[in-house]
């Protein structure tokens, strides 16, 4: 059962430490795995992808195999159910719609001095979308990573993901991948995906950055592929915070609770509230609720290690505490949530409103669902167009306006002893 607290200074502090102790990538023996894979895709190329897709996957890839071909996505479009598709293409235009207005143009500001400064916007060449496999597929994921790719103008967008031992891939994994506008897929997963993204194989093209979830092995590579290529983060465990009050409606925030406790045993699913008697109807609605879904076990482990409603004094102590948890998705469940809204300065994602359920970001809204966790939204944001971008200072300078400012470089350059800095600027005064 969801535990219910009333709020004090140390025990939100044991909270908040909780919350972001749940690191899944404190794993030394697998990361000795891990960067033993890199280290042999990087000496061995194909060879070495090959035999991990074999080991891992059983699957029998090769040079003429690995890359998806359009009869295996035509194949796909006839396997996946038409309204499916239809709502996967919805989703598509809607998350577009919101990344375009997320562009910046690039601008020059001449003067009359002679200076001319300014900034040049580019989009990366070619970015890595990394998709996991197994049973589960999540076509939403794979629309919310390729789209702002698509929309930033990326040159070439490449996805890997593991096949399953037949050498095939999720076909709505590859409907949502063709819709959202992805130039090739690879049939290779795990830490060799990463590695090959990173490094480049003779089947796989290096990229200059890798976007997209994965399990542990995927998670550290990209953590140790960081610097031969960008990586958008290192996700953590999914997690839901809610602040209401009385006018919620005890139904609808269990609903959304386990929601977020439904992904994996280390997910979090917190309910800050100021009302005592919305927390016990709420914890009555959650044990009620967990009965009937299919993933009660891990519901359980979720909401007993990383569940509880918090009872806070007021509003402005429950503010505070949601934003020293910094929760990747925060619902507002009050009467008057934009009120609130001036108060909340570390969320990924905002849900205001007692008809803004969390699952309505994730599928169908429009904004990215890539958001950060364990309290990082203190500091990075969700995935968007800036991640797919890249930025160049434009400077250039007038023998005149160089005169202006000559001077001070050469001061500035001889107080740090680079004396070859000033002497560069003097030789043209």
């Amino acid at each position: 059962m969801i535990k219910i607290m009333e709020y004090s200074d140390a025990e939100g502090k044991k909270l908040v430490e909780a919350l972001l102790s749940r690191s899944q990538l404190e794993y030394g023996d697998v990361q000795d795995t891990v960067n033993g894979i890199l280290s042999d895709i990087r000496k061995n190329g194909d060879k070495a992808l090959f035999e991990y897709t074999k080991k891992f996957d059983k699957a029998d890839i090769n040079a003429e195999n690995i890359l998806l071909t359009k009869e295996e996505i035509k194949e796909a479009y006839a396997q996946v159910d038409k309204e499916l598709i239809e709502v996967i293409e919805k989703s598509a235009r809607r998350i577009a719609d919101f990344h375009q207005k997320q562009k910046i143009n690039s601008w020059l500001e001449p003067a009359e001095n002679g200076e001319m400064l300014g900034q040049l916007i580019r989009p990366l060449a070619r970015v890595g979308v990394y998709v996991p496999g197994g049973k589960a597929a999540y076509p939403s994921s794979v629309l919310m990573n390729i789209v702002p790719a698509k929309v930033a103008g990326v040159k070439e967008i490449v996805m890997t993901t593991p096949p399953n031992a037949e050498g095939k891939v999720n076909p709505t994994t590859i409907v949502a991948a063709h819709t959202a506008g992805v130039d090739r897929i690879y049939k290779v997963g795990g830490a060799q995906a990463i590695a090959a993204l990173a490094y480049g194989t003779e089947s796989v093209p290096r990229v200059d950055k890798i976007v997209g979830p994965g399990n542990i092995f995927v998670a550290l590579a990209k953590r140790s592929v960081y610097g031969y290529v960008n990586i958008d983060s290192v996700a953590g465990p999914s997690e839901i915070l809610i602040l209401a009050d009385e006018s919620a409606n005890p139904v609808y925030v269990a609903a959304d609770l386990l929601s977020q406790a439904e992904h994996d045993e280390l997910a979090s699913a917190v309910l800050v509230t100021t009302s005592m008697e919305l927390a016990q109807k709420v914890q009555e609605e959650v044990e009620k609720q967990t009965q009937v879904l299919e993933r009660k076990a891990i519901i359980d482990k979720s909401i007993d290690n990383y569940g509880a409603i918090i009872v806070a004094e007021n509003t402005d102590i429950a503010c505070e505490l949601c934003n020293a948890i910094a929760p990747e998705h925060m619902e507002v469940c009050t009467k008057e949530p934009f009120a609130l809204l001036p108060k909340i300065r570390n969320a990924g994602a905002i849900f205001l409103g007692h008809y803004t359920p969390e699952p309505l970001g994730d599928y169908m809204a429009g904004p990215n669902h890539v958001l950060p966790t364990g309290g990082t939204a203190r500091f990075f944001s969700p995935l968007s167009i800036d991640d797919y971008i890249k930025k160049s200072s434009i400077i250039s300078f007038s023998k005149e306006a160089l005169g202006n400012l000559g001077e001070d470089v050469i001061k500035f350059a001889n107080a740090e002893g680079l004396t070859a800095h000033a002497n560069s600027v003097r030789v043209r005064l």
